[in-house]
């Protein structure tokens, strides 16, 4: 990964107080307005309460002696930051440093940067594993190969589009969110984000217990799991894997308490001890197995027809489901683009390209273990087992084992950099007072041992299941993303208006609550495509139509098309505000613009003075 990724996560929290809300609503209480105006009164006072101190720096607050012990443990270990002390939480999560605009002097990705992050990114055991997912449906590696060219052909695509917002306004996956989806109802798809977070955590660190396992029989023999006793009654995992699993977890947390920027050299090693490690290991099995590869099929299955091209289907949404949450959190990292042009064309071609270079490698070593010893290995690292089973020389102990580290060193900076850093900065949006990227990395490594992940990981098809699953929740989000960006809104965002709850405000959409209900019934509707598929795939004793398993099958377009659609249709027929055209069907224009937010800070402090924001309503040629 490149190392300037530690850029986006090396921001502290905003120092942002709250003056005297206490004598506002005091006073607002004694006033004899009507209740709607109470109302309007208690948002704007929010917004102001938020800026009032915004120049007073965090020295300037005196706590005084803590009234108990308590008192001090809230304050001194619970409060992220004193000077969010006097916020309420729904106050706190409106603007921080986290979520601000980021301003020229951290924009500094070009393009080859990009290129630099999914080289880097785009080996590891889970993309050999998902490579492999066509062969365990019956293609052979030809033709599994060509269905990872066009899955992340679309991922590549997908990518590009769902970042160019996040690219030209310099806005993080939060806050984009706020456009579509409304200020607080946001917090819905972010937790949708910090959930699958979660899950991806603890699956990642379940694939990575086999390279801890082969390191492990490389030192104490290949009969080290018989010696271990099996005290789990589960099926799908044994003591020593869990052991191997819990050590991974175990060796990864120290990790997750370093400071973000200070990671880097992590990211920095990764990247360059793992093409090689990957490329080792395939010459190895190819020179194992004297260059012969299985050219056919691995499986008993044998598919022609319709079943064919369904295998097809899947193995390619088995590639889109790989990148279910970087479609969705693409403005994370595209907020740093240097100039418009330079995250958009290298993803769409990188991605593609790199990913299916990855692919190939674990489907020649799954086809050339084939040739070998008969078995479809559905992860290739388990081939570096059969090697030493069948010589356990000191040569061949010292090649597993130096493989399996780097491939453990990839799992640890894969985990860290995609899942554990994104949950951490997706609860520092939602709740900044007690919970900064540290914390919330941590919490997603500890609930990612709840999780069980050797029943979500069993075989092959368990796998397709739970990628089926990420593409099912998060495709809808990224369709809706999609459709308010480029269709309703026709790259149109008026930035200030993202950072408050004032009336008026275009993304309040008119209710006090911040909530798009056009985005809930387009996110519910695409899910519903996808949802008597999924009951039939995941429950044994319920049957369903073989059309509701097709459509399944194409969970990921699925989702995301019929969100899209749904939700142009929808703003079509109920208009919502700030959009720059008065009929999003008929009438043409782009609004795009590059952002300038240097003085962004000073433009909201502004913007919070004013008793609403309709007057903003009448600018920049806005239709509604």
């Amino acid at each position: 990964m490149s190392v300037q990724l530690a850029e986006y996560f090396s921001n502290s929290s905003a120092a942002v107080a709250r003056g005297s809300f206490d004598r506002i609503e005091k006073n607002r209480r004694a006033s004899s307005s009507s209740s709607a105006e109470l109302q309007k009164d208690k948002i704007v006072q929010i917004d102001e309460s938020v800026t009032q101190n915004e120049d007073s720096s965090d020295d300037s607050e005196d706590f005084g002696e803590y009234s108990s012990i308590w008192s001090k443990i809230y304050y001194e270990y619970i409060l992220v930051n004193k000077s969010l002390s006097k916020l309420t939480i729904r106050e706190s999560f409106l603007y921080n440093d986290d979520l601000k605009p980021v301003e020229e002097k951290r924009r500094r990705w070009a393009w080859f940067n990009y290129l630099w992050f999914w080289l880097a990114d785009c080996f590891n055991i889970n993309t050999f594993q998902v490579a492999a997912t066509g062969l365990q449906l019956g293609l052979n590696w030809w033709q599994t190969w060509i269905t990872v060219w066009i899955g992340y052909s679309i991922v590549g695509i997908l990518v590009s589009v769902s970042s160019r917002c996040g690219a030209m306004y310099h806005i993080s996956f939060p806050v984009v969110a706020r456009s579509s989806f409304g200020i607080y109802f946001s917090l819905w798809s972010v937790l949708n984000r910090v959930v699958m977070a979660v899950v991806w955590y603890s699956v990642q660190a379940w694939i990575a217990y086999t390279p801890v396992s082969l390191m492990l029989q490389s030192i104490f023999g290949t009969d080290l799991p018989s010696r271990i006793p099996d005290g789990i009654s589960s099926p799908n995992a044994t003591t020593y894997q869990f052991m191997c699993f819990f050590l991974f977890w175990l060796v990864s947390f120290p990790a997750l308490l370093v400071p973000p920027h200070a990671i880097r050299h992590l990211f920095t090693v990764k990247a360059c001890l793992v093409p090689f490690a990957a490329f080792g290991f395939l010459i190895w099995t190819l020179k194992k197995s004297h260059g012969n590869i299985a050219l056919g099929d691995l499986t008993d299955i044998k598919v022609s027809g319709s079943a064919k091209n369904w295998a097809y289907m899947r193995a390619i949404m088995a590639s889109l489901g790989n990148f279910a949450t970087l479609t969705v959190n693409a403005p994370d990292f595209s907020r740093f683009a240097k100039t418009k042009h330079s995250s958009f064309t290298v993803q769409a071609l990188a991605i593609p390209f790199l990913f299916s270079i990855t692919s190939l490698i674990g489907i020649l070593v799954t086809a050339a273990g084939y040739s070998m010893y008969r078995v479809n290995y559905w992860s290739p690292v388990d081939i570096m087992e059969q090697f030493l089973h069948d010589s356990y020389s000191s040569g061949t102990r010292a090649g597993v084992f130096l493989i399996s580290f780097v491939f453990a060193l990839s799992q640890l900076g894969t985990n860290i950099s995609a899942n554990s850093l994104s949950a951490g900065t997706d609860m520092t949006a939602m709740l900044p007072k007690f919970i900064n990227i540290r914390r919330g990395s941590v919490i997603c490594a500890c609930l990612a041992l709840c999780i069980c992940p050797w029943n979500l990981m069993s075989s092959s098809s368990k796998f397709t299941t739970v990628l089926s699953a990420y593409a099912i929740f998060l495709s809808s989000i990224a369709g809706i993303a999609a459709a308010d960006y480029y269709v309703v809104r026709r790259g149109y965002i008026k930035l200030t208006h993202l950072y408050s709850i004032k009336p008026g405000s275009f993304y309040m959409y008119g209710n006090r609550f911040g909530f798009n209900w056009r985005a809930l019934l387009a996110y519910l509707g695409s899910m519903a495509f996808n949802f008597t598929g999924f009951i039939g795939e995941v429950a044994d004793d319920v049957k369903v139509s073989k059309a509701a398993m097709r459509i399944y099958y194409l969970n990921y377009i699925v989702g995301y098309v019929s969100a899209f659609v749904l939700y142009t249709f929808l703003c079509w027929q109920f208009p919502v505000p700030g959009t720059p055209v008065r009929n999003i069907l008929r009438d043409k224009g782009w609004f795009e613009k590059w952002a300038e937010v240097e003085h962004f800070p000073e433009e909201w402090r502004e913007m919070m003075q004013k008793p609403d924001l309709y007057e903003d309503h009448n600018e920049d040629g806005l239709k509604y």
